[in-house]
């Protein structure tokens, strides 16, 4: 997997945007993919890279799923259209899917929290989402800390 937005992963999608924090600052029990409701311009700035997802999350409002706080510039060669930086975008998702995260994240106290935007072999814009639990300060440490361990074991093997 390229680390540079815009690269290839190993799976051919291409990257545009990754939340390395969500990792760090969440345990992540399960992934979902969704598609995205996107505007022309939103496509575009995209294809450029200039996307953000570190500040977002996702929400469930009735049978609707939503992106929101994600960051995509304004197209460059955009005119009095422009789309607007960091509206509420709409997931693309089964309303099975849907009933079954609202029922977890409103049971459990679990969030969506958005871990990977890319596009697929065919063009598609694709949000990788988790549904994550909040670490606490030690589990954090205790996280690393084993980590480190892990590195130093293979560096002596």
């Amino acid at each position: 997997m390229a680390k540079d937005r815009g690269g290839k992963q190993g799976d051919g999608n291409r990257l545009i945007a990754e939340n390395r924090k969500a990792r760090h600052a969440y345990e992540v029990l399960e992934t979902i993919e969704a598609g995205l409701v996107l505007v022309g311009t939103e496509v575009k700035t995209l294809r450029e890279g200039k996307g953000q997802i570190d500040e977002a999350y996702g929400r469930i409002d009735g049978d609707e799923a939503f992106l929101i706080g994600a960051y995509i510039d304004e197209y460059s060669h955009g005119n009095r259209l422009n789309h607007q930086p960091t509206r509420k975008r709409k997931l693309l998702m089964r309303k099975a899917q849907i009933r079954k995260l609202r029922a977890r994240v409103e049971q459990k106290g679990l969030t969506l929290v958005p871990l990977k935007l890319y596009f697929t072999e065919r063009g598609v814009a694709k949000l990788l989402l988790g549904l994550c639990k909040g670490r606490r300060v030690h589990d954090k440490r205790e996280q690393s800390k084993s980590r480190d361990a892990k590195q130093e074991i293979r560096s002596h093997a």
